[in-house]
């Protein structure tokens, strides 16, 4: 049995709402699907977001690594040798984590489906339900209370307030958000790298005192500042989360070494896939750091093999999985479901999803 294809697929759906970051304003998902076929007809799939503003990748630069690089070292071999074809693509290209990312999916969801079986249960778990937060972004249109006070009505129990792009404003819009939520909702902070480190801890502080009872802040400052991150680490009660400073195990071992943060964030377009990422969360466990597991702007497919790691090795705080709940409609068949406060992962083989047929 051989791999005969890999074939590329630019996938663009609207979102239901603007997703505004410190960094970005986004009303659709732009992405690159990369479907990988054995001989028998069976396709495995994995996606490789467009995100400018974090990780640089663009759906032309994945396409060309998937179709220029990775695609010449898969085809005509044995799909079910996973461990072996994405240790060669990871060497095969420096960075391109979104394009080895959905390679590494692909090879992946294509194993577990020649199992039949759902890929969660490849990568040794069982859970289908893998509870997830909802994000607040930093422009909600009906206000960020009216947000906050309907996502609790719809059964998230953790919130995720973007913050960083007003540092003016941010305290307000985190007091009206508890206000709103409630005293039983957990409230964690994102600031997408938009606050200096004197700014971070000042309102952070300001907003412990006003009775926030933050969960946790992500990223508070510029990615490169592993020194005012633990700068900031050091002055705050509340855990702090690295994100865009962690792509690999190196930038883990600094910011470790550095005492930089409590946290990580892992994610499979920035670590370079399902592989990179249960040595990030290894390595996290061994050293004490909570975890969480995140996604960028991505569709089912992105979103299912994230939950599906979750499901299969936990993280200490509830993941971010909200990515899909946030696109009007689904541009794939099949795949995860939301429920209230979760993601339902199928019980289909491999990620349980196809593309519609062009």
């Amino acid at each position: 049995m051989t791999i005969e294809d890999v074939r590329t697929h630019r996938v663009r759906a609207p979102l239901h709402t603007p997703f505004v970051t410190a960094l970005r304003r986004a009303t659709s998902m732009e992405t690159l699907v990369v479907e990988i076929v054995d001989a028998d007809g069976r396709s495995g799939y994995g996606e490789a977001p467009q995100v400018w503003q974090v990780t640089g990748a663009s759906l032309a630069g994945s396409e060309a690594c998937v179709t220029s690089m990775l695609r010449p070292l898969l085809v005509g071999r044995d799909p079910d040798d996973v461990v072996a074809l994405c240790r060669a693509t990871a060497r095969a290209v420096a960075g391109n984590e979104g394009a080895r990312a959905a390679v590494d999916v692909a090879l992946h969801d294509l194993a577990a489906r020649r199992l039949g079986v759902p890929l969660a249960r490849f990568l040794g778990g069982t859970a289908r339900r893998v509870p997830t937060d909802v994000t607040l972004t930093a422009a909600d249109e009906v206000g960020v209370a009216d947000a906050a006070r309907a996502r609790v009505a719809e059964g998230f129990t953790v919130l995720k307030v973007k913050v960083g792009a007003d540092p003016a404003t941010d305290l307000a819009r985190i007091r009206d958000v508890r206000a709103a939520a409630g005293p039983g909702t957990r409230i964690r902070l994102d600031a997408n790298q938009g606050w200096e480190a004197k700014e971070a801890v000042r309102i952070i502080r300001a907003a412990q005192d006003a009775g926030a009872d933050l969960e946790l802040v992500e990223q508070p400052v510029d990615h490169r500042d592993i020194e005012g991150l633990r700068w900031v680490t050091d002055r705050v009660d509340v855990p702090v989360l690295a994100d865009e400073s962690v792509y690999g195990v190196r930038d883990l071992v600094t910011v470790i070494r550095n005492r930089a943060a409590d946290m990580v964030n892992v994610k499979l377009a920035k670590c370079g896939g399902l592989g990179p990422a249960r040595t990030l969360l290894g390595l996290a466990e061994a050293h004490d750091m909570g975890t969480v597991v995140g996604t960028m702007m991505e569709s089912p497919v992105g979103v299912g093999a994230a939950a599906s790691l979750v499901a299969a090795y936990g993280t200490s705080a509830v993941s971010d999985l909200d990515a899909a709940w946030w696109l009007s409609s689904s541009p794939v068949t099949g795949g995860l479901t939301y429920e209230p406060g979760a993601v339902i992962l199928p019980s289909a083989p491999g990620l349980g999803l196809s593309l519609p047929a062009s």
